[in-house]
């Protein structure tokens, strides 16, 4: 399987992983803290905090994505990659897919929201976004997060990786632009409602991207 195809699998199933967090704990608690209102009474700015979370995102998760797929590259052998990868989307797709989601092993830390009181909005920002686009530290919300770690580190590639591992960072950092709608209490109620009114479809979407994911794999090895 070519390194394109690496990144394509690897980053469709890292967007719905990263975008399917926000419904976790975490990412609801991101979402009610991180809004215009809440910055400005901290004293900091909604943009430049939610711009140190996407910096912060973005590196962690390249960062992180380079060193699996350094890692994989050490792994003797080629051939036996992308049936692994078959293997790995089947799991996902079997947990994401049925009730097994809910004895997902999961990782319970979040961010320490101690530190929007302590430090200034950049730092704090680029703390959780790095945090958050490690992916691993915090409440991983679904298989395809797991899914896309192990595609970075089968992909043998650490620019692979790192490219996967932006898109992880970015998508995760994304999720945040509702917030910029969250005015004052009953507009930021009114975000989250939408959001829950979604979540159903978050959850099938992650099914659907790891399906698509697994028949572009499997045409590959036939």
């Amino acid at each position: 399987m070519s390194q394109l195809v690496f990144f394509l699998i690897g980053g469709l199933i890292a967007v719905h992983g990263a975008v399917r967090a926000a419904w976790s704990p975490c990412g609801q608690s991101m979402l009610a803290s991180l809004t215009p209102v809440a910055e400005r009474a901290r004293g900091s700015s909604w943009r430049v905090t939610v711009t140190a979370v996407a910096v912060g995102a973005i590196g962690a998760g390249a960062a992180g994505g380079t060193l699996l797929g350094t890692v994989g590259a050490l792994l003797p052998g080629s051939g036996w990659r992308t049936p692994m990868v078959a293997a790995v989307l089947v799991v996902a797709l079997v947990i994401d897919g049925t009730p097994l989601r809910r004895r997902m092993p999961l990782t319970r830390r979040q961010v320490n929201e101690d530190w929007m009181t302590r430090y200034r909005g950049w730092v704090y920002g680029f703390g959780f976004g790095a945090q958050l686009g490690l992916g691993f530290i915090t409440l991983v919300a679904c298989a395809a997060i797991y899914a896309t770690f192990a595609v970075e580190l089968l992909s043998a590639s650490a620019l692979t990786g790192a490219a996967v591992g932006a898109v992880f960072g970015a998508s995760k950092a994304l999720t945040l632009l509702p917030t910029r709608f969250a005015r004052d209490p009953e507009s930021l109620r009114a975000v989250h409602r939408r959001l829950l009114r979604l979540e159903p479809r978050a959850r099938r979407a992650v099914v659907a991207a790891e399906l698509v994911a697994l028949a572009a794999v499997v045409s590959v090895l036939a």
